[in-house]
């Protein structure tokens, strides 16, 4: 009769796994499976978010919009002065 064991483990340098267990004597046999978890993805806000910093200007800024702290900016007049 087949058992399993699940664990997670992270792939190290040069590409090794690493597994513990006291639960299987030494010598064994087993076979290994390795399911790969897809990456999780961030948006630009949440990875912005992750730093105190960042944060501040990030909160402060969306303060600014709401307060109608704007500035228009002309970007073909920009380029003009810029050239």
């Amino acid at each position: 009769m087949l058992s399993g064991i699940k664990q997670k483990a992270i792939v190290g340098k040069d590409g090794k796994i690493e597994l513990s267990t006291i639960e299987l004597p030494a010598g064994t046999v087993v076979e290994v499976i390795i399911l790969v978890e897809p990456p999780i993805e961030e948006d630009e806000t949440t990875y912005l978010l992750k730093s105190e910093a960042n944060k501040k200007h990030l909160l402060k800024a969306m303060e600014n919009v709401e307060q109608g702290n704007l500035i228009y900016v002309d970007l073909d007049e920009y380029e003009k002065i810029t050239i």
